[in-house]
């Protein structure tokens, strides 16, 4: 490449007034220019730049200069021009040609005293490749290419032709990174040879937007290769001279030399352009391909979220200058890294940081490794990653280390760009510790994009399981000076060690209820752990009362499972040991308070969707008080704080300073965008609440089922954390009742199944602050050690003989345990009484207990013999899975069961006349056994299904209330003894039965406490059992295990790892308290989005807790509208009144349908807690909410109107039943009558009057949609010559709520038709506000809307225009307009420059209008006829893409319920010809002036012009362009022909005139001349025929006839008026 730095020139004589010169370069017929400067002694240094290809320097080769003075009256003045000799390069390439003070000729060729000074460099490939990423060349002249870059390419190159060939760019932008900004909602445009493209809008400084554009070309190589592409990265939300965040601009040539002609998922560094030396602002990943003909793109085959690249290279202009910074990761220690039993590691720590990485030396064999050394990395700020990756990796292998967990730092969250807080703030650099971090691994959450755009790579997401924690620090530095960047840090363990001291905590969970729950077969119980303490699994940490009892899952009698926990709660509690960090708790939770309440008020202000209802001002003032006064409680200052690292300082800054910009925004804000500001500040507190520094773990909730960990709830542990300075510094969650839905691991569980619904009660808190611990209001707490004494029977003696495997004294898994005289009580404990023999009756009970009617089947099986007959098989009845069974005949019916038919062979299966089946013998291990209806002479074996129905008889009490009978009765006569009977695996019986081979008897003692400790009693459960008590107390710092502790838990021998002997802790409650819940459910909106289908036989099933009941099933439907009462009596609640009244249960509402083989699919879910109401006096019914539907990944679809209420039973209120108040009708409960939206029959009169600019339709119909009703229109054939509808009106009669707030929306669909009957929606709009289409017809002052009145027919119209428009001027004109110009009369009517010298000045008539026609309140939008709706293909957003327009209009009005009565007339008038359309129609568009446009200079000006589009019309010429203006006087008319309404938007473009560059677009604006056509206000007159009230011949407006043209006044552009 040939490089030219432009630097000055001197002008001599100098010329007055100041000239402008430029500097033209010309070299090999490719010119190009420096910008225009003002003055005598120019200076630029400027760098222009002309790309070689294949054709490198020659003796010959030279450079034109030529001087300019560009200010000239003229087009352009010469000053003078010189040759520029490149032959010195040649002999000495690696040298730069200085031409100082280089004297030009003038047009004689002869010198002048003008001198120029000039630097050129020729720069071959390989010199380029030595700059590798260290330096990209070129920046350009401003006023050219700005920010060219010129970077490696490739060698091949295509030989350059002098014919036009076809080339094909395109642009993929990914995603960007550490874009400056503070709440900013980027979009990428982007600019490819003049051509605009632009992105969706995005938010956040991290988006991704996985968006690719194309633009075609037929140049000639040469000029092919100097088009520009232009990248910017915009702020959509920020005003446009500020909106800018940073740009990149290349050429195509650079692109298309570059290998395989493709620039392949490169980042960017952005820059400003009038800042250049401010940095980079951000980081833009895109793909740039620049084909021609027969060239192939490369193939990407990396995953759209994959990792990042290890080898990252970042374009950059080299006018950005480059920020370098040093991060010194200082890496101490870690502990607790385990990931094999009973296996010691060889720990190494690897650090990466924008696919760099380093690690620390290895250590061998040790769980608590020791470092003590510093890793250096130098980026460049901003840093391209927006983490850190930390992962430990055990090196037991050196080829293929193992990961032992991993940990991520977010930069924003370690450091500031001071974007944050307006003002002076400055930010800070990255920074961290010394503090633990916590290590992860295993099992990864499941995948979810927390915000629309936001994308976070698999590699950031760290696994599930604890993994032990590194204890590290981070210090960035500007300026380094040492070589090595890995040195010994061991003299600075001392200055560290306060942060590692340990104090002891408590974690208690009660467990209240767990519902919602698939059919698991076998006994779960939950297990809760912090970091390793209470993890089962782990043999190397104390045994903990971790987690609860086994217990059976049974049926809730429809279709979910629950835990029979009732009123024995399971407890467990967990103590560990952690560093004191109650001053960061304090200040997180803190904010955490703040930021809730102010989210509460936010959706609150957002659930009013009436801008005038009046409830809206009252929430705003409520959000802004209550905001005020949170930002004013102080936050814990970290200045004194000894324990207080650096990070936390300074975020106790930032933070500080936002609460207090946040207090003062709150007291000066106005009622205006009152969402979208309280919007942007949650945003700004979210941005600072995460906290780095969290050296507690979360608390980790796992299901247990066959001893496999099932599905997970993660609870934060600052949500749980007491703080004794008071309830606005603990968690919110402390001592509450919460709810967690529990979720599979990545790729595990069933699809829209939840694994659980959990209530708790948590606390964590330090053990000295829980002497009066007392989580709920009432309930006895209860410890109780636990055994079973298992027998066999063996030659129908029952003893130890025959147990084989299953030891004499087990846990209720079988698990072996000691006898119980070997029991010991923990310390702090004793026993309260002997051993007892007490059934566990919850693991005896019925899995079925709760279901109506429950199906039975036997397989009858049969065997072929020798003789081919069939008879009875080896093993006569099983199962369906070949399990023996009970003979049909043997199979007795339970107590409480009856039976309506006997047993019945199967039929309806493929199996023949008389129900067999054949198969061959069973077959080998994993194979399945294939069964045939058909009998083949190979088959071996067959058999047939028998099944039969018992029903359960119809009993007092129901199926909770026998649950509860039988959990509290007491051993009858023959149980005495307490044995069960039965084998594991199966349900066990009280009663012996015949085929009884195994018995078992639970034995049971009580635990109680020593003297007060002065902590909580639970928390000293510490140790097995079966321990001694001397061995018991070991301390967790503590590296010396006990000797017997040791051989039964630390052998790496041993191959029993059962878990250990561990107590159950139990809350009792005697009372139960008995609750209604009343669920009002009216109906369902905004369901199906873009579909035809309807929903089939939709119904509402109602969770809540362990019960549940559905509503009636609806005929298909999109709007379902049910108006039903479900009620739920006499529903079991132990915890006290106040306890469910501050925490209730949550009501789940599931929307379901039948799919098409009437099998029941879930659509959604809604969840929200009911009203709760104590005291019967107080009720209020509650009004009706509209509540999201959330279907998967947390995508809310459509909306449900409903409303419960939960209300306490007592003996009082028996004659006084809030259900007496329901009515009943056709067999359900109705809503009440003060609750039930009030319904009136309503007409919806539709005018459909056409489609507009729908790109991909070809025969197109309406669907209009109202809750269940609907109706469509006929399609339109001739759809791309008159998209209008052949029947423009419609008629809907529907039942509508009174109240505005319960209205359904109305969803207009627009459904194409193609071959075969095939229909597809193609947009939709949905009116969410109905009342401004209301009206009543029979007022007297009603106007009906009339039809417009449109011009002379077709045929006359050539002539008619031809006669009227005609101008023919005459001598009192002429004179006239020689007296009072056509300006003067603007002037008069915008009361500019008024003289009173003229005649005329106090007759103009024309009034001129600051805004748009269509702004104007009078002219309702000019859309009286008919209005514009926006289609959509999506939920319509932000930037949701427009897919095209329906026109029409509605209007609603009552309509009579008797059909006798005379109806309302109808309000539109049909069209009488539909051939009116398309209408030709005359145009006329003055241009008078533009005023306040956005400068596009660099002198602060711009030069615009005007160019309109009409259809394939575009009218324009950029040579009239007006110079050096922000307030161009244009005065020019424009006149066209066009046929509306395929050419009805007439499209106005201002552009900024470029003499070398691309011309920029000032602004555009976009008129509809339908509306204007088609209004009732005259928006076609444009100006008036006559200037002045009198009739005079000589004030007729410049080029302006009489007639019925469709005439335009000036409207409003984008930057400018």
């Amino acid at each position: 490449m040939l490089r030219l730095v432009v630097q000055s020139a001197k002008i001599d004589p100098p010329l007055a007034p100041l000239p402008r010169p430029c500097v033209s370069i010309d070299f090999r017929d490719v010119k190009k220019r420096t910008s225009v400067v003002e003055g005598n002694e120019p200076v630029w240094n400027e760098t222009l730049i002309w790309h070689l290809w294949n054709r490198p320097l020659e003796n010959d080769s030279f450079l034109q200069v030529m001087l300019q003075d560009m200010g000239s009256q003229k087009k352009e003045r010469f000053i003078g021009l010189t040759t520029v000799l490149l032959k010195p390069l040649l002999k000495q390439p690696s040298e730069v040609l200085f031409v100082k003070d280089l004297t030009l000729l003038n047009h004689s060729m002869k010198p002048t005293d003008c001198t120029v000074t000039l630097q050129v460099a020729y720069i071959s490939n390989q010199d380029i490749e030595k700059t590798g990423a260290e330096d990209f060349l070129g920046v350009t002249a401003r006023e050219t290419a700005r920010q060219k870059l010129m970077v490696p390419g490739s060698t091949m190159h295509r030989s350059l032709s002098s014919k036009p060939q076809h080339f094909q760019v395109r642009v993929k932008v990914f995603e960007a990174r550490q874009l400056m900004g503070n709440n900013i909602k980027p979009v990428v445009r982007v600019s490819i040879g003049g051509q605009q493209h632009q992105t969706r809008i995005k938010m956040g400084n991290n988006p991704f937007f996985n968006e690719i554009f194309f633009q075609n070309f037929h140049e000639v190589p040469a000029k092919f290769f100097d088009e520009t592409i232009l990248i910017q990265v915009v702020n959509s939300s920020a005003m446009r001279y500020k909106a800018e965040i940073g740009r990149f601009q290349t050429d195509i040539g650079f692109i298309y030399h570059s290998p395989g002609h493709t620039l392949l998922r490169k980042w960017l560094g952005l820059c400003q352009l009038n800042n250049p030396s401010s940095g980079v602002r951000g980081y833009l990943k895109v793909t740039i391909c620049a084909l021609g003909v027969g060239d192939q793109a490369l193939a990407d085959q990396k995953l759209l979220y994959g990792a990042d690249d290890t080898d990252i290279q970042i374009f950059r202009s080299a006018a950005v200058p480059i920020n370098m910074a040093y991060l010194q990761f200082f890496i101490y220690c870690a502990e607790d890294l385990h990931l094999k039993k009973h296996q010691s590691v060889n720990p190494q720590l690897e650090v990466e940081l924008i696919g760099k990485k380093l690690r620390t030396h290895m250590q061998t064999q040790t769980d608590n490794p020791i470092w003590n050394q510093i890793l250096t990395f130098q980026i460049q700020l901003p840093c391209l990653s927006s983490y850190i990756k930390f992962r430990i990796l055990d090196c037991h292998r050196k080829d293929c280390p193992d990961e032992i967990g991993t940990a991520s730092l977010f930069l924003n969250q370690i450091s500031s760009t001071g974007e944050e807080i307006e003002g002076m703030y400055s930010g800070f650099l990255p920074c961290f510790g010394p503090s633990f971090l916590t290590l992860h691994g295993g099992k990864k959450a499941p995948f979810r994009i927390q915000e629309e755009g936001a994308c976070i790579p698999d590699s950031v997401r760290d696994g599930l399981a604890y993994r032990g924690r590194v204890f590290l620090e981070l210090i960035t530095e500007i300026k380094f000076h040492q070589d090595s960047t890995i040195k010994d840090l061991s003299h600075e363990v001392t200055r560290i060690e306060k942060h590692q001291n340990r104090q002891k905590y408590g974690l208690c969970v009660i467990f209240l209820s767990c519902t919602m729950m698939p059919n698991f077969k076998d006994l779960i119980q939950f297990e809760v752990s912090i970091g390793h303490y209470g993890n089962k699994m782990d043999l190397n940490y104390k045994p903990l009362v971790s987690s609860t009892q086994y217990s059976p899952v049974i049926h809730d009698g429809n279709i979910y499972h629950y835990v029979p926990w009732y009123d024995t709660k399971p407890v467990v509690a967990v103590t560990s040991n952690w560093e004191d960090i109650s001053f960061r708790m304090n200040c997180l939770n803190l904010l955490h308070f703040t930021r809730d309440r102010l989210k509460v008020n936010l959706d609150t202000l957002k659930s009013i969707r009436n801008p005038k209802d009046p409830a809206l001002l009252h929430q705003w003032e409520k959000l802004l008080r209550e905001l005020a006064e949170d930002c004013k409680h102080p936050l814990p200052c970290m200045t004194n704080q000894p324990k207080a690292t650096s990070l936390d300082r300074k975020r106790w800054q930032l933070r500080s300073l936002l609460l207090q910009e946040l207090a003062q925004k709150a007291k000066q804000a106005k009622p205006r965008d009152m969402v979208a500001t309280g919007e942007d500040w949650l945003y700004r507190l979210n941005a600072v609440l995460p906290e780095p520094q969290m050296g507690l773990p979360d608390v980790m909730i796992w299901l247990v089922a066959e001893e496999q960990r099932v599905a997970y709830a993660q609870v934060p542990a600052h949500s749980v954390l007491f703080s004794p300075e008071g309830d606005l510094h603990s968690g919110r969650l402390c001592g509450k009742i919460q709810t967690l839905f529990l979720q599979y691991p990545e790729g595990e569980g069933q699809k829209d199944v939840l694994p659980a619904h959990l209530r708790v009660c948590m606390w964590l808190g330090n053990v000295t602050d829980s002497k009066d611990l007392q989580l709920l209001r009432q309930g006895d707490t209860a410890v109780y050690a636990e055994m079973y004494e298992n027998q066999a029977k063996h030659k129908d003696q029952w003893g130890q003989q025959g147990l084989y495997h299953c030891p004499n004294f087990s846990d209720v898994m079988g698990n072996k345990t000691l006898p119980m005289t070997d029991f010991q009580p923990p310390l702090g404990w004793h026993w309260q009484d002997s051993w007892t023999v007490d059934p566990q009756r919850r693991l005896l009970l019925d899995i079925d207990i709760n279901k109506s009617q429950v199906l039975e089947e036997v397989y009858e099986n049969q065997a072929r013999d020798a003789r081919g007959t069939w008879g009875p098989a080896t093993i006569p009845n099983t199962d369906v899975n070949g399990q023996p069974m009970e003979a049909r005949e043997n199979v007795k019916c339970p107590k409480g069961w009856h039976f309506k038919k006997d047993w019945a062979v199967e039929l309806n299966h493929a199996v023949d006349s008389k129900g067999w089946e054949y198969g061959m013998e069973i077959p080998s291990l994993g194979q399945r056994q294939v069964w045939s209806p058909v009998e083949k002479t190979y088959h071996s074996c067959r058999r047939r299904r028998w099944a039969r129905v018992r029903f359960r008889n119809h009993g007092e009490l129901s199926h909770e209330q026998e649950t509860l009978s039988f959990l509290k009765l007491g051993l009858a006569k023959g149980e005495e003894e307490g044995w069960e009977y039965g084998t594991f695996g199966s349900t066990f019986h009280l009663n012996p039965q015949p085929q009884s081979k195994f018995r078992r008897r639970c034995w049971r003692r009580r635990l109680a406490p020593n003297k007060d400790k002065g902590i909580a009693p639970i928390f000293l459960l510490e140790g097995s059992l079966a321990m001694d008590v001397k061995y018991t107390g070991k301390e967790e710092d503590s590296k010396t295990w006990p000797l017997r502790l040791d051989r039964q838990f630390r052998d790496p021998l041993r191959q029993d790892t059962q878990p250990p002997n561990m107590p159950f802790i139990y809350c009792t409650f005697n009372k139960p308290h008995y609750y209604q819940l009343f669920c009002y459910i009216y109906q369902a909106r905004n369901l199906v989005s873009n579909q035809i289908l309807t929903f089939q036989g939709p119904f509402i099933r109602v969770v809540f807790l362990n019960h549940s009941q559905c509503t009636q099933t609806l005929r298909s439907s999109a709007g379902p509208t049910w108006a039903q009462t479900l009620i739920f009596q006499h529903l079991l609640l132990y915890e006290n009144p106040q306890d469910t009244k501050e925490s209730p249960p949550l009501v789940v509402l599931e929307l379901w349908q039948h799919d098409s083989w009437g099998k029941e699919s879930l659509w959604g879910r809604s969840m929200w807690p009911p009203v709760v109401w104590l005291d019967l006096q107080d009720r209020i019914l509650p009004p009706m909410r509209w509540h999201p539907l959330v279907k998967e990944l947390g995508k809310e679809e459509g909306e449900i109107l409903a409303s419960c209420e939960l209300i306490l039973e007592t003996e009082l209120r028996e004659k006084q039943l809030p259900i007496l108040s329901v009515p009943w009708k056709n067999g359900a409960y109705t809503l009440p009558k003060n609750i039930q939206p009030k319904i009136k029959r309503m007409a919806i009169e539709i005018l459909a009057w056409g489609l507009r600019n729908m790109k991909k339709a070809s025969s197109p119909h309406l669907l209009v949609e109202f809750g269940e009703e609907s109706l469509k229109t006929e399609p339109i054939r001739d759809f791309q010559t008159n998209p209008n509808f052949p029947e423009s009106v419609l008629v809907l009669t529907v039942l509508m709520p009174t109240e505005e707030a319960y209205t359904l929306p109305l969803v207009v669909k627009v459904v194409d038709n193609w071959a075969f009957g095939q229909q597809s929606v193609t947009g939709q709009a949905n009116i969410d506000f109905l009342q401004p289409y209301f009206c009543d017809p029979w007022a007297q002052d009603y106007m009906h809307p009339k039809l417009p009145t449109l011009s002379e027919k077709h045929q006359d119209f050539l002539g008619y225009l031809y006669e009227k428009f005609w101008f023919k001027s005459s001598k009192a004109e002429d004179e006239y307009e020689h007296e009072v110009d056509w300006w003067s009369k603007l002037f008069w009517a915008t009361d500019e420059h008024k003289s009173p010298e003229y005649e005329y000045k106090d007759y103009h008539t024309l009034k001129v209008y600051d805004c748009e026609l269509e702004a104007v309140p009078a002219f309702q939008g000019l859309q009286d006829f008919c209005q514009t709706f926006k289609l959509y293909q999506e939920q319509p957003k932000l930037d949701s893409p427009v897919v095209g327009e329906f026109k029409g209009l509605f209007r609603i009005y009552p309509f009579p319920e008797n059909p006798e009565a005379p109806k309302p007339p109808l309000q539109f008038l049909v069209w009488p010809e539909r051939e009116d359309f398309p209408q030709p129609c005359l145009v006329r568009v003055y241009v008078v002036r533009a005023i306040n446009l956005q400068p596009q200079d660099y002198n602060g000006l711009c030069d615009p012009y005007v160019i309109l589009k009409l259809g394939k019309t575009e009218l324009g010429n950029r040579d009239t362009y007006q110079p050096n203006t922000l307030d161009p006087i244009f005065g020019t008319m424009f006149e066209l022909t066009c046929n509306i309404p395929l050419e009805k938007d007439l499209e106005i473009q201002l552009y900024d005139f470029d003499l070398f560059s691309p011309d920029d677009k000032i602004g555009t604006t976009v008129i509809d001349l339908e509306n204007r056509l088609l209004s009732g206000f005259g928006a076609h007159c444009g100006l008036s025929k006559s200037y002045c009230q009198a009739p005079n011949p000589y004030c007729s407006w410049f080029g302006t006839q009489e007639g019925t043209p469709c005439t335009v006044p000036p409207a409003h552009s984008g930057a400018g008026t």
